[in-house]
């Protein structure tokens, strides 16, 4: 078989190291109260949004360790509201990888509108197995979030 050197096989991507991204978001109608302000429980979304950014910056998907039958549960969400975010903002969330262990993940979150911070969050994540069972992080999925971060 003749190849040329530039047909050389495809590799899949090697995982980058990404410790922190910065997702935009504008803030729909639909996630509004009657006054126009972001509801509470839309927050919790957008953190996700900014998770799942986190992880396709460092070359991986959730959709990948799903199907390998790796699971990331919430197991602890906190949020600080400082100022309300209004319909039509435009808004940054800062998501930051503090740290891997085990078997969780850490991360951290800022929302700002400009300069002014809107909120701020700390969520922990378990990984788990088909059954829901604990287990420890997979060394594909410590490759796709960087390793252990820096507390």
């Amino acid at each position: 078989m003749n190849r040329d050197a530039s047909q050389s096989p495809q590799r899949p991507p090697t995982p980058k190291s990404v410790l922190q991204v910065g997702t935009e978001i504008r803030v729909r109608y639909c996630e509004c109260d009657p006054m126009n302000v972001a509801h509470h429980s839309v927050y919790p979304i957008w953190f996700e949004m900014g998770r799942t950014e986190l992880l396709r910056a460092s070359g991986r998907t959730y959709r990948e360790f799903e199907e390998a039958g790796i699971f990331l549960a919430v197991v602890s969400l906190s949020i600080k509201y400082k100022r309300p975010a209004k319909y039509d903002d435009l808004l940054t969330l800062i998501t930051r990888l503090r740290d891997v262990g085990h078997v969780k993940i850490e991360h951290t979150y800022e929302l700002r509108r400009g300069d002014d911070v809107l909120a701020t969050g700390e969520s922990t994540l378990a990984c788990l197995d088909r059954e829901g069972r604990a287990r420890p992080l997979p060394e594909l999925l410590r490759a796709g979030i960087g390793g252990r971060a820096a507390s």
